[in-house]
């Protein structure tokens, strides 16, 4: 088989995986960004669990989809840019709209909480998304999945802050790498970094722990502190 050929016969069979109604809908259930569990997509797909585990492990073949364990669960995303920009041409195309993903979990601790020994939850996800955009983390090595680097400048930052960099290196555990956000379904800093953040915004007051769960409370410092030092608002 020569390339061209090979090149459709991968095109083909992608476009089968596509092409199938219930597939398509777990698809662009995942186009807002969102992880899901199967069971979930089995609902949007209007299947049993069942098939939809059937369908997800085609979806993971053709490499539209990737998974994630959290514990005892596991979450479904899109595996890339590129397939969301190929399932967007194909809305362009067909036309329509989705809607959006709306968690159902408590306010108090889809706010903040700590997710094992980071901070989790809408400030979690923020601040990630700020330390990619201030570029202060990138991703690490392709063979380490997920993990994630410091720039010399997100060093330098967080040294600033007061977070000894070299000493959270030193720990028996991974450095700095993206944990899938329980009830905002997309990533928060876990590892060594996110448990040294943490650590430092209990310390500094920004964040206070409830006494009965794992919900944090933003102070007024804190938000203050995160606006000034952070250029996010909370």
């Amino acid at each position: 088989m020569n390339v061209e050929h090979y090149a459709d016969a991968a095109i083909s069979k992608i476009a089968a995986a596509i092409g199938e109604p219930a597939r398509a809908r777990m698809l662009y259930c995942l186009m807002d960004g969102h992880a899901r569990t199967s069971t979930e997509l089995s609902v949007v797909a209007e299947v049993s669990p069942a098939t939809a585990s059937v369908h997800l492990n085609r979806l993971r073949m053709e490499r539209l989809v990737k998974v994630q364990a959290q514990g005892k669960h596991r979450f479904y995303s899109l595996d890339g840019l590129e397939v969301a920009g190929a399932l967007e041409g194909l809305s362009v195309l067909a036309g329509g709209t989705r809607s959006k993903f709306v968690p159902s979990t408590p306010s108090r601790l889809r706010a903040a909480r700590t997710c094992y020994d980071h901070l989790a939850g809408a400030v979690g996800v923020s601040l990630h998304d700020r330390f990619q955009a201030l570029g202060w983390i990138s991703a690490g090595a392709k063979d380490r999945a997920g993990a994630y680097e410091l720039t010399i400048g997100g060093t330098r930052a967080f040294e600033a802050l007061g977070i000894d960099i070299e000493m959270t290196r030193a720990l028996r555990r991974r450095f700095a790498c993206a944990c899938l956000d329980w009830s905002e379904r997309r990533p928060h800093v876990g590892g060594a970094l996110g448990a040294a953040i943490l650590k430092l915004a209990l310390k500094r007051k920004w964040v206070v722990q409830d006494l009965d769960s794992r919900a944090l409370g933003i102070t007024n410092y804190g938000r203050r502190e995160i606006l000034n030092r952070f250029g996010l608002r909370v």
